[in-house]
């Protein structure tokens, strides 16, 4: 079979998988923005920051998933409520994706001096998902499966999270999708509608001082899980050079920890290497590269993942958080 035709087959049976349950957008640099998957982690930098991260991945494949997100978080004047936005946008093939959420955080201090919180997070918003017909090539002409131009269709959701930190660490709770699944009535829908399950997310790192204002550690992971796929771990490590430049590596393996009857084949066939560097360029302004190789068959026929972000802080006259650039 010509290569073309592979590119077919592989991303007519991507969209038919996709038509039981959707993925949400993963992104390596989530950690220099956490508030992506948690609400809860709204208003932590105790500053207004805008954040945008463009990912484009396996490329060199047909149709392979790009993805772009753009968030802006601000900490209110009471300094227990933060708030942010959150807008994507991905396309995977002939499927698009758009989402809107907007996030409320709710932070107690849980020491005197107020340096350790605990914060609560909802989000509310909606997700667009739809089909172009135009995309597909199929092997067999006159498919009613497959639409004529493109359908969309819109559904409210809710995303929910928990997040404590402290000077030198952080763990944090979340889920998405948490009622878009049922918002959705496919039997109105002329076409098959991607099904938005929760996605559960758990995160944790530690800062460890190496040489005083030269040189930090910090290990840190995360778990994904959406029940129905495959559970994904990120363990990852930076070190953070005079308070400028994060140099770091990662890597992403399918674990399995309990039995997934909807789960075919060997979950450790996503693994892949990261490696990732962010710079301040000054206080307000930092840039941030990950670079992503997979290590599965795939790599055999697709270039690499390349992901790039940039931040802005607007500055304050009473800066709060001394170490904000560390988580």
């Amino acid at each position: 079979m010509e290569r073309r035709r592979w590119y077919i087959v592989f991303w007519l049976t991507i969209v038919s998988v996709a038509g039981f349950a959707q993925q949400d957008a993963q992104y390596s640099q989530y950690i220099f923005n956490a508030v992506y998957i948690n609400p809860a982690y709204a208003g932590y930098r105790e500053r207004l920051n805008l954040n945008a991260t463009y990912r484009n991945q396996w490329m060199g494949i047909n149709g392979a998933p790009k993805s772009f997100s753009f968030a802006a978080d601000a900490l209110m004047p009471n300094e227990r409520v933060g708030l942010s936005l959150i807008v994507g946008a991905d396309q995977l093939g002939a499927q698009k994706n758009l989402s809107a959420f907007a996030n409320y955080a709710y932070r107690f201090p849980v020491n005197e001096d107020e340096t350790s919180k605990l914060a609560f997070g909802l989000g509310i918003g909606f997700q667009q998902s739809g089909i172009d017909g135009n995309m597909l090539d199929p092997i067999d002409q006159g498919d009613n499966f497959i639409p004529t131009g493109m359908v969309k269709k819109i559904i409210p959701d809710m995303r929910a999270g928990v997040f404590f930190s402290t000077e030198k660490m952080y763990v944090g709770a979340s889920v998405n999708n948490l009622i878009g699944r049922y918002m959705l009535n496919k039997k109105n829908l002329d076409f098959n509608y991607p099904t938005p399950n929760p996605h559960y997310y758990l995160t944790g790192g530690v800062l460890i001082p190496l040489v005083e204002y030269e040189i930090d550690f910090k290990p840190f992971f995360l778990i994904k899980d959406d029940v129905s796929g495959p559970t994904v771990l990120d363990l990852n490590a930076f070190f953070l050079f005079k308070q400028k430049v994060w140099i770091g590596a990662g890597y992403r393996t399918g674990v399995k920890l309990y039995n997934k009857p909807a789960l075919l084949g060997d979950v450790k066939n996503s693994n892949a290497i990261i490696g990732m560097a962010e710079v301040f360029i000054d206080q307000r302004l930092r840039l941030g590269y990950s670079y992503d190789h997979a290590l599965s068959g795939l790599s055999r026929y697709s270039g690499s993942t390349h992901e790039i972000s940039i931040s802005w802080n607007f500055m304050n006259e009473k800066e709060r958080r001394i170490n904000f650039c560390y988580f």
